[in-house]
Parts: structure tokens; C-alpha cells; sequence
């Protein structure tokens, strides 16, 4: 015969499950500590600047002028601003998307540096509302909708 009554086994269930989907919790969270990444404005890094090597993104607007290659081709310095003409500069090492340019929207991702340069492991551009992709540029209002009707008649 069993020590506990079949009313107290089901709560000792109850609270032993309940403890492994606190541990479980606390474990996750523990793993995932270092892989949260913050997301600031450029205004709130001048203004509270995360420690340096901290993983975070930083996200604004590419500066009008700003944009440089450096004579290796792939290192990029640019400037992203916010609002109040926040500036921070930005280093980035890489193949940058199609999409970024002078003006544009960018997501950053990386760590601030000791000398207070971003430097981004990842670009992620944004594009407005207007976007249209190169193929359809050069194309009449006409000929992008006879495109996209081809291209649907193969999908039925």
C-alpha cells in the first residue's frame, strides 16, 4: 500500500511538474541571455550607449553623403541618423543588401565599439511603401500588370 493517499500523489504530480516547467524556464532563459539583442534609435545610443561588445541593434536612416567604401570593397562606413540630427557612425564589413542606400531605412546589427563606432555584422535595409523592384522599373503601368498575369497563369 502506497504511503500517500491517491488525492496527495496528484498534488505531489501536480507540484513536481510544476517545478520542471519553472527549471525549464529559468534554464532557457539562462542559454538565451546573451543571444537578446536591444534595438536603439541613434538618439538613444548618444544618449545611453550600451556597454561596449553588447550585442544590440541599431536602426535610423542611412545619411545623405555618408556612405563610403573603403579600397578593399567590402568595408563600409556610413552614418545612421535619427531624429534631433543623432548621428551615429557605423562600420561594416561585407555584402551589403540591394536595397541600401543613401536615405534609406537600415537595421544594424552588431556591438558598439570603445571609440564609439557601430560596428554591424549584419545590414538589414528597408524599403517605403513606393517599393518597386528593379525588374518592373522600366516598366509601363501596362506591361507590369501583362507580367504579373503570365506569371499567375502558370501558378492555376
Amino acid at each position: 500500500m502506497s504511503a500517500f493517499k491517491p488525492k496527495h500523489q496528484r498534488l505531489v504530480l501536480v507540484v513536481l511538474a510544476l517545478v520542471a516547467l519553472v527549471g525549464a524556464g529559468l534554464l532557457a532563459a539562462y542559454a538565451l541571455r546573451n543571444q537578446a539583442s536591444y534595438f536603439y534609435l541613434p538618439e538613444q545610443m548618444l544618449e545611453n550607449p550600451p556597454a561596449p561588445g553588447q550585442a544590440v541593434r541599431l536602426g535610423g536612416m542611412v545619411e545623405q553623403g555618408s556612405l563610403q567604401t573603403a579600397a578593399d570593397g567590402v568595408t563600409l562606413t556610413f552614418a545612421v541618423t535619427g531624429k534631433d540630427d543623432a548621428r551615429v557612425p557605423v562600420r561594416f564589413s561585407g555584402i551589403a543588401p540591394d536595397l541600401f542606400v543613401e536615405g534609406s531605412g537600415v537595421v544594424a546589427e552588431g556591438r558598439l565599439g570603445a571609440d564609439g563606432t557601430f560596428i554591424a555584422d549584419n545590414l538589414l535595409a528597408k524599403h517605403d511603401e513606393n517599393y518597386v523592384p528593379r525588374e518592373l522599373q522600366e516598366m509601363t503601368e501596362h506591361q507590369a500588370a501583362k507580367m504579373a498575369e503570365e506569371t499567375t497563369v502558370g501558378l492555376e
